[in-house]
């Protein structure tokens, strides 16, 4: 049997130009999973105002990041997963899908299958459960796979924000830019979600106590949140680093309430506490996008140096560094 490895990401535009990222916005913001109202609610929301606004606020930003061989975040999927496959070796094909944009799901399930394939491992890569991105990613992937004729045997990996290889990579990048900057703070900052969405896939109690995420059971077995305080507990024990440390997130739009704390905000907090030289990681991300590249490493720095603080370190996430891609292959494995 040969088994097709189907790597899920977010997605991302053909280009920086305002045309493709509008294209890439409406596709994304489209999706019922992401923002999750009515459907003539969102439609309105959607094409009467964030469509008119936000491509062109949104294209400046991806050309601040944009290389000259194209978005990062598909540069470094495609190294992680020809990497992957190396590892891998005979009876295993890899292939990149894009929830949003290309290369598409559908594309990538059409290499696999032609390729030989009877099994599909499907993972999404992204460490800790949500449903509007993994749920989507899973529902788009499973969705493609049910259209073909034959249809493979299927595995799905549903989150690894604690998994020690995940846990092992992040820190690997990590400890040596620590060593070196000498932080007198650590950072861990996630993608944030709507409190109603983190709400939906918890318990009845979410979010209404104060240690609610304090660890992951049976009960909130698919809260974000606590998976996202989950993976601080394990990559600050993986660090044994002795430096006070704070959860947040970060990326939320106007108009709703987000999980907290908000990063931005914590930055403020922080340096009227007296912190000068913090760093900041971003674990809910595996490869470097417009979040932490434009909204982290350009926008939060340009914060910090306002606010008067010293250096801001931004650790790179694991891309397609040979400590991930050996994780990603046990995950595949498992």
């Amino acid at each position: 049997m040969k088994t097709g490895v189907l790597l899920l990401q977010l997605g991302t535009p053909d280009s920086p130009d305002v045309p493709d990222v509008r294209r890439y916005l409406a596709e994304f913001l489209g999706d019922p999973r992401v923002v999750d109202l009515p459907s003539p609610i969102r439609w309105l929301l959607l094409h009467g105002v964030i469509l008119r606004i936000r491509p062109r606020r949104t294209a400046e930003a991806y050309a601040k990041i944009w290389t000259e061989h194209g978005s990062p975040l598909l540069l470094h999927t495609q190294a992680l997963a020809e990497a992957v496959a190396e590892r891998l070796g005979d009876g295993f094909q890899v292939a990149v899908g894009m929830r949003y944009k290309s290369p598409t799901i559908g594309g990538a399930v059409d290499r696999l299958l032609q390729a030989g394939c009877d099994r599909l491992v499907i993972l999404p890569l992204f460490p800790q459960y949500s449903a509007a991105a993994t749920g989507s990613a899973l529902e788009a992937a499973m969705r493609e796979v049910a259209t073909r004729w034959n249809v493979p045997a299927v595995t799905t990996v549903v989150d690894f924000f604690d998994h020690p290889g995940f846990v092992r990579a992040v820190a690997a990048v990590a400890r040596p830019l620590i060593e070196s900057h000498r932080p007198d703070h650590l950072i861990f900052s996630y993608h944030g979600l709507p409190e109603r969405q983190v709400r939906r896939s918890g318990p009845g109690w979410c979010l209404e106590k104060q240690d609610c995420c304090r660890r992951v059971g049976e009960a909130n077995r698919f809260c974000y949140r606590a998976q996202c305080h989950a993976t601080t507990a394990a990559l600050v024990e993986e660090l044994g680093l002795d430096v006070p440390h704070t959860t947040a997130f970060q990326s939320r739009l106007a108009g709703q309430r987000w999980i907290t704390p908000y990063t931005d905000r914590e930055l403020d907090r922080l340096y009227r506490e007296g912190v000068r030289r913090p760093a900041v990681l971003t674990p809910s991300f595996t490869a470097d996008c417009l979040e932490t590249l434009e909204e982290i490493g350009i926008r939060a720095r340009e914060q910090w140096r306002d606010l008067g603080g010293d250096e801001l370190l931004v650790v790179p996430c694991v891309n397609a560094s040979d400590v991930w891609a050996d994780a990603v292959c046990d995950l595949v494995r498992t």
